[in-house]
């Protein structure tokens, strides 16, 4: 699974980043060629890191809903910010991957949206669309990666398979280390079908009891 075609960097661009609670930092985005699905993914590169280390990295999966519109559903808003402030100080990458619902995308998530109204998870709400529970694939990634030079890093995800993934593709990924905890009225049901369905490293005490209360 490590013999993926080599993708190559298409243009560099410096971006002042701006977040609605006023943290600012610089970053230069990274677009490709070649890559594997053919979606415009975009590397974020942030910070230095210090010599004799490896990159802090995150792959993001895009979300309208939450990264933009803030949504309460979710937690993908504030893990994004915190990736980036996170890996600014260490120095590394965000990948922005073009996965919007688990790679479903954004009219089939609200559907599935619709159907969680009505007591399904996130994963069984999927299912009953007939649409699989996760739908995203690494490749691309793993091509980002590899044309930034970074073949071993830390991840920071709470979610195993990423790490699985990219570790198939031939990337070193030497530590998984966990986000925060984000969790509002509108969006413990979803974590704790994460934590239940994909092992995600969330704790599930805590969840368990907002969920109740």
């Amino acid at each position: 699974m490590t013999d993926i075609p080599a993708a190559t960097q298409r243009s560099r661009v410096r971006v002042p980043l701006r977040f609605g609670d006023g943290y600012s930092v610089d970053s230069e985005l990274v677009t490709f060629h070649g890559l594997a699905d053919g979606q415009e993914h975009v590397a974020v590169l942030l910070g230095d890191p210090a010599p004799g280390t490896v990159p802090l990295v995150r792959l993001h999966s895009e979300c309208l809903t939450g990264d933009v519109f803030g949504s309460a559903r979710c937690d993908c808003g504030p893990q994004l910010r915190e990736a980036v402030e996170r890996i600014a100080e260490r120095g590394g990458v965000l990948l922005y991957l073009r996965q919007e619902g688990r790679g479903i995308g954004l009219y089939n998530k609200l559907d599935a949206y619709a159907l969680q109204d009505q007591g399904l998870d996130t994963y069984a709400a999927n299912t009953a669309l007939g649409l699989p529970e996760d739908d995203r694939d690494y490749t691309a990634a793993a091509q980002m990666l590899r044309s930034l030079g970074i073949g071993s890093l830390d991840l920071l995800s709470n979610n195993p398979d990423k790490a699985g993934q990219l570790r198939d593709l031939g990337i070193d990924v030497h530590d998984r280390v966990p986000t925060g905890v984000f969790t509002t009225a509108h969006n413990v049901r979803y974590l704790r079908a994460k934590v239940l369905q994909t092992q995600h490293t969330l704790p599930l005490g805590e969840l368990t009891e907002l969920s109740v209360g």
